[in-house]
């Protein structure tokens, strides 16, 4: 995805093969059946929508599959076109304001419908602020009432000259030693260049140290530790190989429940 739904409207989209994502709740439908779609990324026609306090909530219906999604309330309809990057999968989502827990729900926080961003704004991005409207702890970041209001894309962290960590890998080094370093502790020094806060009870985060080319240039970690885009930090834990966390949601490499010190 890889765009973002504005956090605060939901759109329901399947792509070729997501995971049934359908709302059960209180007497809500029973969920379809739903292929699985490339990470990230969703898109299809729109079957039902509706607003949550600050939230659109979108189902979309793609070859007879039916995914949830969710972004800050934008204007669609049904039989609308919607394509969604960077979605972020939360399982077992409740809202408050429907009384409906939906089995799962990709928040993104970049929406195109009929191919064109809501008032023609850009992604939202990674600097987000939670949804007032009676969202829960734990809730994705919000970018904004409106993709409109969105701030104007950030210059790229600097990657010049970070330095590898002491008996540790730079994040090329850990994904050519990926075999042999999986399940075993690695240590690695990067700067943070995506954030988000929260999603299934812990904090992920992006970082690259320069070394590496693109798919192997960025390593993914999951924290309970804060940090913002543009930090340096020093990150230790367990690598995990080919972690699969359903819906389509797959990381090659990943650290999990690391620790993460901001230098």
């Amino acid at each position: 995805m890889k765009s973002s739904f504005v956090l605060g409207g939901l759109a329901a989209v399947v792509l070729g093969g997501l995971p049934v994502l359908a709302a059960n709740a209180s007497g809500g439908a029973a969920p379809a059946a739903a292929a699985p779609a490339p990470a990230g990324a969703l898109a299809g026609k729109v079957a039902e929508t509706m607003n949550a306090a600050s939230y659109t909530y979108v189902l979309v219906d793609v070859a007879g599959k039916k995914v949830w999604a969710a972004a800050p309330q934008f204007p669609v309809k049904v039989g609308d076109t919607v394509e969604i990057a960077d979605a972020m999968p939360m399982a077992n989502y409740h809202s408050k304001t429907l009384n409906r827990t939906f089995e799962v729900v990709y928040f993104s926080g970049d929406v195109r419908v009929n191919g064109q961003r809501p008032g023609g704004g850009s992604s939202i991005g990674e600097a987000a602020i939670l949804a007032a409207a009676g969202l829960p702890a734990g809730h994705p970041p919000a970018a904004g009432a409106a993709a409109s209001a969105a701030p104007a894309p950030k210059a790229a962290p600097d990657l010049k000259g970070i330095k590898r960590a002491d008996g540790g890998q730079t994040v090329a080094e850990i994904y050519a030693g990926k075999k042999a370093l999986a399940g075993k502790p690695i240590a690695v020094r990067g700067r943070v260049v995506k954030f988000n806060a929260q999603i299934m009870g812990k904090n992920w985060l992006h970082i690259r140290d320069g070394s590496g080319a693109e798919g192997t240039n960025d390593l993914t970690v999951t924290t309970q530790a804060a940090a913002k885009v543009g930090d340096l930090v020093l990150v230790t834990g367990k690598l995990s190989a080919d972690k699969d966390f359903g819906g389509g949601y797959k990381y090659g490499l990943i650290v999990e429940d690391a620790a993460v010190k901001v230098e």
